[in-house]
């Protein structure tokens, strides 16, 4: 391929780019404020916008092919309802046409009209940051309901431990060791999670044994209860 032939293709490449249309309100937008920037503000307070500024919009891109009266329909709705645009639209404020001149102060109905946009979309906004909050919240309630925390499972892990630690070894009685046990004979005896010495007073056949605590308190307890 020749230098020249190069040269047109760039050429040819470079004019189907720039005839494509936009995909997307943002780009349209932002071409808008390309071709018309003291009407169309991207950053900062916009401007109020000439009423029927379609029409002239529409006559003046006829030709271009990149953009669409859908889109532009699309556009302008989204950008005179954004924040930024109802914020300016405030009482003295002048509109503007395509190429910022002034075309007339805004009465009092759309001033009123546009803080009362401006009121409703702010509280919608506060509306669902609220319920997101709430929900956040009760999510992390529900989590801190399902599982205990690491605090507490130590805790009572560190208990059980300290009870294993506090019962002794023991080697439970056999039952020839308890028919061979005599008035008077010291064994231990476990009530509830304590040993406990006491004193033997009489063996019964049924394999209970009746004893005395050290407290005076007298009690007949199981053969699975007494050792050595």
């Amino acid at each position: 391929m020749t230098e020249m032939e190069k040269m047109g293709t760039v050429v040819e490449n470079t004019a189907t780019t720039s005839s494509e249309k936009f995909t997307n309100n943002k780009a349209v937008l932002t071409y808008l404020a390309e071709k018309f920037p003291r009407c169309f503000i991207l950053e900062g307070e916009a401007k109020p916008l000439k009423i029927n500024i379609f029409q002239d919009l529409a006559a003046r891109l006829a030709d271009d092919s990149k953009v669409s009266k859908t889109q532009l329909r699309q556009v302008l709705r989204a950008y005179t309802t954004n924040w930024r645009y109802l914020h300016g639209c405030r009482e003295g404020a002048e509109r503007v046409d395509l190429d910022g001149n002034p075309c007339g102060v805004l009465d009092a109905e759309h001033v009123a009209f546009a803080a009362q946009q401006l009121a409703e979309a702010k509280a919608k906004v506060a509306e669902k940051r609220a319920a997101e909050r709430k929900a956040a919240q009760a999510e992390k309630a529900a989590k801190r309901k399902v599982a205990p925390s690491k605090t507490k499972r130590t805790q009572s892990q560190h208990s059980k431990t300290r009870q294993n630690r506090q019962l002794p070894k023991l080697e439970v009685l056999s039952l020839e060791a308890i028919s061979q046990l005599e008035k008077g004979s010291l064994v231990k005896v476990k009530a509830g999670e304590k040993v406990q010495q006491a004193t033997v007073l009489e063996t019964n056949k049924e394999g209970t044994v009746r004893v005395e605590f050290r407290n005076g308190l007298v009690m007949s307890v199981s053969a699975d209860r007494l050792f050595a």
